[in-house]
């Protein structure tokens, strides 16, 4: 599946269970949440465990956490990026063109 097909199944699957309808500003909440979600899963596996009253995971089992809340922050990306009618395509043509144009090499390198 191309990221075209990825953002219209996830636009689908998640209009079928009527989850689209909270607007940009809740989105951008439940962005958020994820995103932090997402920084304990780093944090779990870059330094152990979160909490003292916590044990170690095993490595699979924190990749695998790493992995959904990865794909959970790409969820709620294109879910907003649909509410605005921005396609994925676009959104990753016009960061590589800034970073090519912010970082090119000068004439004289």
């Amino acid at each position: 599946m191309n990221i075209t097909e990825f953002q219209k199944w996830v636009g689908d699957f998640y209009q079928e269970r009527g989850w689209t309808g909270y607007g940009p500003f809740i989105r951008v909440g439940f962005l958020m949440e994820e995103a932090g979600e997402l920084a304990r899963a780093v944090r779990a596996i870059e330094i152990g465990r979160d909490r003292p009253d916590e044990g170690e995971k095993p490595a699979v089992e924190a990749r695998q956490e790493l992995v959904e809340e990865l794909g959970d922050v790409l969820g709620n990306l294109i879910l907003l990026a649909n509410q605005y009618e921005v396609s994925f395509e676009e959104i990753l043509e016009a960061h590589r063109a800034k970073l090519q144009k912010r970082y090119q090499k000068s004439e004289t390198e």
